[in-house]
């Protein structure tokens, strides 16, 4: 069976774990705050445990698969016997600590490390905190050994088919949507190998056979073997992932057993065809057994499983064939040439890129779900270490926003959820005296702005001191010391500087100076934004305006001399050529705009950059106006090229890093072929103001 690596099922293996590890966490935490186990609750609990001890054993990780063992004897016991008195805190640290045990495992795994880190310290934690929840009662026999397959439905009792050592039948069929039914089929043989003997399948080549995996698609994986333990070998096969439905009946001595050489390929679907019938009529019977997964369920829409680096390569080429598009549409050999038919097919050629590109985004934006409810195990830990009862509410988990933009925005939430729990919520007694409740709120809340999503964090805490913020800042240099003129936005924005910090104590959580800035450089990185308000004794908000995505954007393409430059569309306020008249220059020397009543400071994009241009005079050139984070300036430049989808493309790092090329996001292929700077409108506008 070498045509099956252990690298495809450990890849797996890894993946489906820590799905279920994740639903593990998400339940067990929701649990705690209600103090109560559903049924559902406990079923999908001992259901994921269950799989994931199969699973281990399968890959023979005996340490997490005796950890899964333990804890699905704990739930076992807790959904049959229902015991009222559950020290709820102490069983969710038991099942957090296993959880994280496995997803240290996991991580070794995926680095190349297997070693297994010993369990037995654990999982003699859990079968002691079994022992107290089933109190002084002596079981029958009891021998202190893990409770015997307690996961045997009564189901089986009743199927009639158990006999010493006779040849058993079952067929698998997997859900639709699972892929790689031939790895699966043959982790199933794994699973059950060291129970059964004189074993053979159908089809026979399921590690090389070019068409085994539609076979086992349209007519199931037929396994014929021998056993004296039916029980056992039924239970594993029940722990498979994407079970859908599961056949198992003894045979007659006399029915054949296939063989699994290549000759014999004539026989090998045959049996596995008029099992399908038998299936379906076992789905009442299977219905009730709740370790496994009723088959035949109408299904409302069919899911793959996709490999980022694949997504990622489709879109560059995406990318690609965006610029492509332009090149050919826009090339100067064109110009000025009268081609109907030429255009009609590059209307059609655009319409048709456009609808790959919003596929193929499509594809690309998941759910903040998974990200927020992450937080959960985040609040609940820090709070119980700083004896502060804190609450989170989340809002807007179905928005939905580009993979790679969720993965540059994890590290910057859990910064500001733990500052919220660390500087913001005051423990009981201060919310006390302050006449609020003594629980504390942080509410997460995700929704859509245009082509932003808005990311709020909002905190019902002592909120922020414009005071000693401002101390702070002047102590440390950060601003002027003659600085008197700075708004209240302004100066809470101040905590968001390198090195600033309220806090003289250093604790494990805050005080070092770090943290807060590195909430501003990662969303600045991807093109967003952070503004933070603040009421003294009414809490503190913070709010992440983000791109949907990072790859494909909307931009006017101008001139400046010699050198193009991109602004991104969703930051233009308006386009114009003002009359001399309405410009002025204040004291300081600064130009300004008067535009509908109010004034605008005027950016020279060929003085910022120091580019050469003959376009110094402002009736020779036009004006953009620009708005990000509340701030705005008009952008002078020569004139404009038009608009375009444009790719964005990172700098290189000695680039990035010169001082002149502050405000830039990255480059962009024109469709003449020429190179275009794709402005970054916050660095642009923080980087003018400062100068």
């Amino acid at each position: 069976m070498s045509g099956i690596t252990r690298e495809a099922m450990l890849e797996m293996f890894i993946y489906e774990t820590v799905q279920l590890l994740e639903k593990l966490e998400e339940i067990t935490i929701r649990s705690e705050q209600t103090k109560a186990y559903s049924p559902e609750e406990l079923n999908e609990l001992f259901r994921v445990m269950h799989t994931i001890k199969g699973s281990a054993a399968m890959m023979e990780y005996q340490q997490i698969s005796r950890l899964a063992h333990s804890l699905e004897d704990l739930f076992h016991f807790i959904r049959e016997e229902k015991p009222v008195e559950i020290d709820f805190s102490a069983l969710t640290d038991l099942i957090l600590k296993g959880k994280d045990f496995i997803k240290r495992q996991l991580t070794g795994f995926e680095a190349g490390t297997d070693h297994e880190e010993d369990s037995e310290v654990l999982v003699a934690e859990i079968r002691s905190f079994l022992e107290d929840l089933k109190n002084p009662k002596t079981l029958p026999e009891e021998t202190g050994d893990p409770a015997p397959e307690s996961d045997a439905p009564e189901q089986e009792e009743s199927l009639g088919i158990w006999g010493e050592n006779r040849r058993y039948k079952v067929v698998v069929f997997f859900d639709e949507d699972c892929q790689m039914e031939e790895v699966r089929a043959y982790a199933l043989l794994h699973q059950i190998k060291d129970l059964v003997s004189d074993i053979s399948y159908l089809p026979w080549d399921i590690t090389d056979g070019s068409n085994a995996r539609e076979i086992i698609q349209k007519e199931g994986f037929t396994i014929f073997f021998r056993t004296e333990n039916p029980e056992a070998v039924h239970q594993r096969l029940l722990a498979t992932s994407f079970l859908k439905s599961l056949s198992f009946e003894a045979v007659d001595k006399q029915e054949s057993n296939p063989e699994v050489l290549p000759e014999e390929e004539p026989v090998k679907t045959g049996p596995a065809v008029q099992e399908a019938d038998k299936v379906e009529q076992q789905k009442d019977e299977q219905h009730r057994d709740d370790h496994s997964v009723a088959a035949g369920k109408p299904r409302q829409q069919s899911f793959i499983s996709v490999s980022i680096t694949k997504l990622d390569e489709l879109l560059n080429l995406v990318g690609e064939m965006v610029i492509a598009e332009a090149m050919v549409v826009q090339n100067p050999d064109l110009k000025d040439l009268r081609l109907d038919n030429f255009e009609k097919s590059a209307r059609q050629l655009n319409k048709i890129t456009s609808e790959i590109q919003d596929i193929v985004m499509s594809i690309r934006m998941v759910p903040l779900s998974a990200t927020f409810h992450q937080l959960n195990r985040i609040v609940r830990d820090m709070s119980r270490k700083l004896n502060k009862e804190i609450q989170l509410e989340i809002i807007g988990e179905e928005t939905e926003v580009d993979k790679n933009v969720i993965e540059h925005i994890s590290d910057p939430l859990i910064h500001l959820i733990r500052n919220a729990i660390d500087h913001g919520i005051e423990t009981p007694a201060e919310r006390a005296a302050a006449g609020k409740q003594a629980c504390g709120k942080i509410t997460l809340e995700a929704k859509n702005a245009g082509g932003d999503v808005l990311i709020i964090i909002k905190d019902d805490g002592r909120g922020l001191d414009r005071d000693t913020i401002l101390k702070k800042a002047k102590e440390r240099g950060l601003i002027p010391q003659n600085n008197k003129e700075l708004s209240d936005q302004e100066i809470f924005n101040l905590i968001l500087l390198p090195g600033f910090s309220t806090k003289d104590k250093v604790s494990e959580y805050s005080g070092r100076g770090v943290g807060m800035d590195v909430v501003k450089k990662n969303i600045e990185r991807i093109g967003g934004s952070v503004t933070v308000v603040s009421k003294p004794g009414q809490g503190t908000m913070f709010v992440l305006k983000i791109p949907l995505t990072l790859a494909i954007i909307d931009g006017i393409n101008i001139k400046v001399g010699k050198t193009c430059f991109t602004i991104p569309t969703i930051g233009i306020r308006s386009i114009f050529m003002p009359p001399e008249h309405d410009i002025t220059i204040d004291p300081d020397g600064n130009e300004l705009i008067m535009l509908r009543g109010e004034c605008h400071p005027i950016l020279r994009l060929h003085q910022f950059y120091k580019v050469q241009t003959e376009k110094t005079d402002f009736s020779a050139g036009i004006f953009i106006m620009v708005e990000q984070d509340g701030k705005t300036a008009c952008l002078f430049a020569d004139e404009l090229l038009g608009q375009q989808q444009v790719v964005i493309k990172s700098l290189p790092n000695y680039v990035r890093q010169l001082k002149q090329l502050r405000g830039i996001a990255g480059c962009t292929l024109l469709g003449d072929g020429s190179i275009s700077l794709v402005l970054d409108l916050s660095g642009l506008l923080d980087a003018f103001i400062a100068s």
